[in-house]
C-alpha cells in the first residue's frame, strides 16, 4: 500500500471529522478517544478476536462521538483489508466487515504505517517498531510503503522478529538484544538507503543508546498517524515540536 499525506496538527479532528483510532497489539489494543490525551488499553493476546476486538472497543467507547474510525493492524494490510491473520492474536481478522460493524466509515493500515505517518518529518523514513513482533513502514518524500521485514532471514535459521522482537529479548536478554537492535538498524538503513529511522513500541525504551541516524517515537505518534489517513492526499513533512530530538549522529 502506498499513499501520500497533507500536514496536519497533532489532533484527531480532521476536515470537521471527528477520528477514533484504535492500535491494535499484541499485548494490548489502545483506543484513543478524540479531544483526549491519554488512550483506553484494553488487554489483547491470543484470545483476540476480530469480533472481540470490536466488541470490546464499542463497550469502552460508549456514549463517545466520533465519525470514523482508523485502525492500525498488526499484519499485512492490502487496499485497506487485512490479508493475513496476525501472528500474536486470534483470528478472524481476514474478510470481517469491520466498516459494518462499527457502523462507521473505517481505514485499516499496517500498525507499523500508522505509527510511522505520525513520526515522519521528511526525506526517506525508516520506521521500527519494537513491540510483541517487529513492524515496520517507509515513507520516501511523503509516500508510504508498509513492509513486512520481521519474518525475513536473518541469523542462524532465525528471523529478524526472532532477534528483535520480544521473544528475542525474553531469549537473549537486554544486553544481547540491545546489540542485535543496532545490527538489525544499521542493516536495514543501509538496505533501504533511510535517511533516518524511528524505533517505536513498547520496547524502544529499553534501548540505553541509540543506532546511528535513529531517534525514538512519541507515544502519540500512531494516534496522530490515525488522523493522518483521512486527510487529503498530497505529499508532507511533519513540523517538528521544540520538544523533539535531534536525530542521534
Amino acid at each position: 500500500m502506498s499513499a501520500g499525506f497533507a500536514s496536519a496538527q497533532p489532533i484527531l479532528k480532521v476536515n470537521g471529522m471527528k477520528i477514533l483510532v484504535i492500535d491494535v497489539g499484541g499485548t494490548h489494543v489502545k483506543v484513543h478517544r478524540p479531544g483526549h490525551k491519554e488512550p483506553v488499553k484494553i488487554p489483547s493476546g491470543l484470545k483476540m478476536t476480530a469480533k472481540k476486538m470490536v466488541a470490546d472497543v464499542k463497550k469502552v467507547s460508549a456514549g463517545w462521538k466520533y465519525s470514523a474510525v482508523s485502525i492500525g493492524y498488526p499484519g499485512a494490510v492490502v487496499h485497506g483489508k487485512p490479508v493475513s491473520e496476525p501472528y500474536h492474536l486470534g483470528g478472524g481478522w481476514v474478510g470481517f466487515n469491520f466498516a459494518r460493524a462499527f457502523g462507521h466509515r473505517v481505514k485499516i493500515v499496517n500498525d507499523a504505517a500508522m505509527q510511522a505517518l505520525g513520526s515522519y518529518e521528511g526525506g526517506r523514513m525508516l520506521f521500527l517498531g519494537l513491540g510483541t513482533g517487529l513492524g515496520s513502514a517507509l515513507i520516501v518524500d511523503g509516500v508510504l510503503e508498509s513492509m513486512e521485514l520481521a519474518h525475513l532471514p536473518y541469523r542462524k535459521g532465525r528471523t529478524f522478529e526472532d532477534y528483535i522482537g520480544l521473544a528475542g529479548l525474553k531469549r537473549l536478554g537486554k544486553k544481547k538484544w540491545r546489540h542485535y537492535v543496532d545490527d538489525v538498524v544499521k542493516r536495514l538503513m543501509a538496505a533501504l538507503q533511510a535517511d533516518y529511522v524511528v524505533l517505536g513500541g513498547g520496547n524502544a525504551g529499553l534501548l540505553k543508546t541509540l543506532p546511528a541516524k535513529a531517534r525514538l517515537g512519541e507515544n502519540s505518534n500512531a494516534f496522530l498517524g490515525g488522523s493522518r489517513l483521512w486527510q487529503s492526499q498530497g505529499r508532507f513533512a511533519r513540523r517538528r515540536s521544540r520538544s523533539s530530538a535531534s536525530h542521534s549522529s
